[in-house]
């Protein structure tokens, strides 16, 4: 939901002073976002929002229960080629955000390959950090591109590797794919297998990580 300034904290509806921010709730929480470019998370302690570092889980909730209205109206501040990017996700499209705002020049690479994004969104589980480091990201993404970023994601740093990714229909990858797929692009099987499909759906995605469990 859009927060606006006037509105009362509730179920449905949380108290924010900054316009057009996007607000949502999650295991009773109130949350919110702040307009591009800043994009801010925010939680709700009593009378005051509180920048925070969201959860996958957090993002998700945002993301799935977003109606078009509202987020629409937020994306009014949005670069258009940003909105275009954003477009591609539902579920993890609070968490493409983030990685828009957090490392814009990544972008690029991340329209060609969006199934990526959800690896780069959650880069901080699969490399067993206690949080983000978007910029160690960012500086990985300029020094080695993309290669550099699928090398620092523990991903086979490979056109082979991004050709897979590009291939993928629809990137809102399962978040517990992600380990197990990485595990099946380290396998040449799994690189056969998913490299001679001309579009992978979710079925092939969850029939290759089966196999190779």
């Amino acid at each position: 939901m859009i927060a606006g300034m006037n509105s009362t904290s509730s179920a449905r509806s949380f108290r924010c002073s900054v316009p057009l921010a996007y607000g949502w709730s999650h295991a009773g929480e109130a949350y919110r976002v702040t307009p591009w470019p800043d994009v801010q998370f925010e939680r709700l302690y009593g009378d005051e929002w509180l920048v925070v570092e969201p959860t996958p889980e957090v993002l998700a909730a945002a993301g799935a229960r977003a109606d078009r209205k509202t987020w629409q109206a937020f994306l009014s501040f949005v670069p258009a080629h940003v909105q275009e990017f954003l477009g591609r996700f539902r579920r993890h499209r609070l968490a493409a955000l983030q990685v828009a705002a957090r490392c814009p020049d990544l972008v690029a690479s991340l329209e060609a390959a969006p199934a990526l994004t959800v690896f780069v969104a959650q880069h901080a589980g699969l490399r067993g950090i206690a949080g983000p480091r978007w910029a160690e990201l960012a500086a990985v993404f300029e020094r080695g591109g993309v290669y550099g970023v699928l090398e620092w994601l523990g991903l086979p740093a490979s056109r082979q590797t991004l050709a897979i990714l590009q291939s993928v229909v629809t990137p809102d990858l399962d978040p517990l794919l992600l380990e197990p797929l990485r595990k099946v692009l380290w396998a040449p099987q799994g690189i056969f297998a998913l490299a001679r499909l001309p579009e992978i759906t979710d079925r092939d995605l969850n029939d290759a990580c089966a196999l190779a469990a």
